[in-house]
C-alpha cells in the first residue's frame, strides 16, 4: 500500500511538473506598436510590453516578422497578421464570457478589426451611435440590401442622414460573435463602420487607460 501511494503522489508531481512547463495561453493579443525588428503587445488586459521579432512571450504568442505598418504572430498555432491598434482574442476557457480587448490609436480611438455575416470589417467604437453603422460601399460589400430595410433619417455629426435599418445575422470582434445585431445603412458612404450600442449595450466595458476590455454579458 505504501508503494502504490509513492507511486500516484509521484505521478502526480510528475503531471503537475509537466503542466507548469506548458505556455500560457493567451485569450487576448493586442498590437500598440511598431518598432524595427520589434512589437509593443498587450497580453490578456496587461501593460504594454516590447516583444522582438523571433521571440515568444510565456504566453505562447510568438513574433514572426514586422512588415511596413503591419505584424505577424503566431497564436494558439495560427498565423495571425495584426495593424496597430488591432487584437485578436479568444473565448475564455471553461466556457467563461468571451471577451476582447482593444488598444487605443495615437488619437484615443478604439479600432479593432471583426467580421460581419463573415466578412472582415474595419470598426470605430463608438458608444455615441446607437446601432452599428455601415456606409453604403461596406453593405454592398458584404451583400447587404439596404433597400429591404425600413428607411428613417439618422442625426450624425455632420447633420441629416438617410438610412435604413436592416438586421445582420452575426457580427464577431475578438472572441464575441453576436447574432441578429439591428444595424444602420447609411445612404452615403462612412470612412469607417461605427461599432454601437447595438453590439455595445450587451457588453462590459472596462477601460484602462489606453486598453479597453469588452466581455459578453448576454
Amino acid at each position: 500500500m505504501q508503494a502504490g501511494f509513492g507511486e500516484s503522489r509521484n505521478l502526480t508531481l510528475g503531471a503537475l511538473l509537466c503542466l507548469c512547463s506548458l505556455p500560457l495561453a493567451a485569450a487576448d493579443v493586442g498590437l500598440a506598436g511598431l518598432f524595427p525588428g520589434k512589437v509593443l503587445l498587450t497580453i490578456d488586459g496587461g501593460p504594454p510590453r516590447t516583444v522582438a521579432v523571433g521571440a515568444t512571450t510565456a504566453e505562447g504568442v510568438r513574433v514572426i516578422a514586422v512588415d511596413g505598418d503591419t505584424a505577424t504572430f503566431e497564436i494558439d498555432g495560427r498565423r495571425r497578421q495584426l495593424r496597430v491598434g488591432q487584437n485578436v482574442a479568444a473565448q475564455a476557457p471553461g466556457g467563461g464570457p468571451a471577451t476582447a480587448v482593444l488598444t487605443a490609436d495615437g488619437q484615443g480611438h478604439f479600432l479593432t478589426t471583426g467580421t460581419i455575416n463573415g466578412a472582415p470589417v474595419r470598426f470605430l467604437v463608438d458608444t455615441g451611435a446607437s446601432m452599428v453603422s455601415l456606409g453604403a460601399a461596406d453593405a454592398r460589400r458584404l451583400g447587404i440590401d439596404a433597400s429591404k430595410g425600413l428607411q428613417g433619417v439618422a442625426q450624425t455629426a455632420n447633420g441629416q442622414a438617410v438610412v435604413h435599418r436592416v438586421k445582420l445575422d452575426t457580427v464577431k470582434v475578438g472572441g464575441i460573435v453576436l447574432n441578429n445585431v439591428d444595424a444602420l445603412v447609411h445612404q452615403s458612404d462612412l470612412p469607417i463602420a461605427l461599432l454601437g450600442m447595438s453590439f455595445l449595450n450587451r457588453m462590459e466595458m472596462q477601460r484602462d487607460g489606453e486598453t479597453m476590455t469588452l466581455k459578453k454579458r448576454y
